[in-house]
């Protein structure tokens, strides 16, 4: 089958794919939107999760909407991957383990004018809910009722970017985002007595709406040194059309009905990275999305800020050796991100590392990271999450606009 038409099946089935599959576990992701993604690349979560200040011609970076231009003039880029999530969660009622498995995301880039204009376009979730757990207590010894909460759901996002060279040291891109999806939440209280009604209700929220976010990188390179600066900027924007209804289940009434009562928070972020040698990188990152003021059920200060920074380390010995050992990238990092619900304060605190195996014969890197995650209290009876995730994915590289001499 021809290389070109078998990239274009892989990435109808996995866009297809990714709408239905289900990312977490996690009672956490109750609150606000779901449990958010930061939509990077496996080789820059390997790093902590930097990104802004990142550009390569081996990765796409969709966070960086400015990195396109990166991409080699002739190279055509491919890019997916897939995770599995191990998750132990702690509370008062005892430990339990939960496993799950998901598309990350599904990525293209090409070159639409030699160095000076690239293109991207890619699947990926911005969002994830799922969860199911029940707390019981009783009142005055004499009632015995069982709280069910769970949940299912979330936001996905389809989107396309441009960037540009306005000179050899500055770039600059934008991405649009097509976001759908919804998410139901339910709510049971049951009494073990059976002279004692019980009550359930349940909510519904979908959403159509576009979005965008806008980037810039300066880069220098000077001998073996080379900097790059990087900044990216979202503005606040109410979803152009979201549906919440929510339903006492019990005598299957409509409680509330609201219409586009929903926006999306102003992101700002920036980041740094220093290359030497083509051998050793050094990034660091900032992201700060300012939930405050995005309305929430037409409030605004119902959710609060949610900052994130990261750093990371990439190291190869020799990018050119014979020795293939000499030429894997090692990668390691670490992260913190402030919760944005006004629910829970449970900050988590990640480390990764992964290696990226390059093939011999075509321009693939096989990268794969592991991930540990700690979100919550630690210690005592209050819910915490320990979490190991397994991310890997193949960026494909292939060589589609060399005219071949006869």
């Amino acid at each position: 089958m021809n290389f070109k038409r078998y990239i274009v099946i892989v990435v109808a089935m996995m866009a297809v794919g990714a709408w239905a599959q289900n990312a977490t576990s996690s009672p956490s992701s109750r609150f606000g939107y779901g449990e958010l993604n930061d939509n990077l690349p496996g080789a820059y979560r390997a790093m902590g999760g930097v990104g802004v200040g990142m550009r390569s011609n081996k990765a796409i970076n969709p966070a960086q909407p400015a990195s396109y231009t990166a991409c080699d003039s002739m190279t055509f880029m491919f890019d997916m991957a897939g995770s599995f999530l191990w998750t132990n969660y702690s509370d008062i009622n005892g430990a339990r383990n939960r496993l799950n498995g998901n598309l990350e995301y599904v990525t293209l880039q090409l070159p639409i004018w030699r160095q000076h204009i690239a293109f991207s376009a890619g699947v990926m979730p911005y969002s994830a809910l799922g969860y199911n757990f029940s707390l019981s207590d009783s009142i005055n010894s004499d009632y015995h009722y069982t709280h069910t909460y769970a949940g299912a759901g979330g936001f996905t996002q389809v989107y396309g970017g441009l960037s540009f060279n306005i000179c050899n040291w500055v770039a600059l891109g934008a991405n649009m985002y097509y976001m759908f999806g919804s998410l139901t939440k339910s709510r049971t209280q049951s009494f073990t007595e059976a002279d004692v009604r019980g009550a359930s209700q349940t909510d519904y929220l979908s959403i159509n709406s576009l979005r965008f976010r806008y980037g810039a990188q300066v880069f220098h390179t000077f001998g073996k040194h080379t900097i790059i600066l990087g900044a990216i900027f979202e503005n606040k924007q109410r979803f152009s059309r979201s549906e919440y209804t929510q339903v006492e289940t019990t005598t299957n009434d409509t409680v509330a009905e609201l219409n586009d009562c929903f926006e999306m928070p102003m992101m700002y972020g920036a980041g740094l990275s220093y290359t030497y040698a083509n051998r050793l990188t050094v990034a660091v990152d900032y992201q700060c999305q300012d939930w405050t003021t995005a309305k929430y059920f037409d409030q605004q200060e119902v959710l609060k800020m949610r900052q994130r920074w990261a750093a990371g380390v990439e190291y190869r010995h020799d990018p050119t050796s014979r020795n293939y050992a000499h030429r894997i990238y090692w990668r390691v990092g670490a992260n913190y991100t402030t919760s944005y619900s006004m629910m829970t304060e449970m900050p988590e605190i990640g480390v990764s590392a992964g290696l990226g195996f390059p093939l011999r014969t075509i321009g693939t890197i096989i990268n794969t990271t592991f991930e540990y995650v700690h979100r919550g209290a630690i210690g005592g009876d209050k819910l915490s999450e320990n979490s190991l995730r397994l991310v890997v994915n193949a960026a494909i590289a292939e060589n589609w606009f060399f005219k071949r001499k006869l």
